[in-house]
Formats: C-alpha cells, structure tokens, sequence
C-alpha cells in the first residue's frame, strides 16, 4: 500500500497534453487533415521541435502521404480548448503577430499552448499569398 492519497494525485497539474495539429496543404481548396499528438511536455517541447515532429509524422505515416509535397515551415495558434473559432474553416487569419509561433526556440507554453489546443502547421509563402487574396475554389 502507497502513502499517497488517490484524491491528490489527480489533482497534479499535468506537463503532458494532447494538441492537435491542422496540416494545411491547400488554403484555397481547404485541403488539410489533422494530426493528433499526444503526451506533449508543454514546459520543454520548443516550437521547433514540435514542426519537426509533425514533419517527421508527415514523412512517415501513409495517411498523410497526399500532404508530403509541400514545404511546410510555420506554425500558428488555431484556437485553443472552449475558446472562439475563426470565422474561416482552414485557417485563423487574424493576429499573426502574436499567434504565429515564429521564435522556434522558445517553449509551447511560452506561447500559450495549453491542453487541446488546435495549431495549424503550413507553407508560409503559400499562407501570404492567401491571405493577400483569400478566395476559396471548390
């Protein structure tokens, strides 16, 4: 038998989360598919290596094989858990000054990442030229 209480070890604060990560391939077809991580060490994993994960899971795994042709470079805060959604489907297209994880070395919670958070991962390049232009094709 344990010395420690069940009740209180519970109610531990969690480092561990799940994030899911939107893999934008086409902004204007809305083509993307979700990327769920789980155990993510929000105080240690930085921005860098969370992209390297996700490019890692892209390369290796056959669901995201239609998505392997695009350099993909940036990510940026989506929504996070029972938080407002943007109005467009695909992307956030508000406050990429402060939503866009540009500084890969600091960590996720540096950033605000918290647990169920939704980041969207995508090529930066193509990102501008929709935002300069956001038609939507079908």
């Amino acid at each position: 038998m344990t010395d420690e209480d069940p009740l209180t070890s519970t109610l531990r604060p969690a480092t561990d989360a799940i994030i899911t990560v939107r893999v934008i391939k086409s902004f204007e077809y809305r083509t993307e598919r979700n990327l769920v991580l789980r155990d993510i060490d929000l105080k240690h994993t930085t921005a860098g290596q969370l992209l390297e994960l996700v490019k890692k899971d892209i390369s290796t795994q056959g669901a995201y094989r239609p998505l392997r042709n695009v350099l993909y470079d940036t990510l940026k805060l989506y929504t996070k858990a029972h938080g407002t959604k943007s109005q467009n489907l695909i992307i956030n297209l508000d406050d990429d000054d402060t939503l866009m994880l540009l500084d890969l070395d600091k960590s996720l919670s540096d950033y605000g990442v918290e647990n169920e958070t939704e980041l969207s991962c995508f090529n930066r390049e193509l990102y501008e030229k929709y935002k300069a232009h956001p038609v939507e094709k079908w």
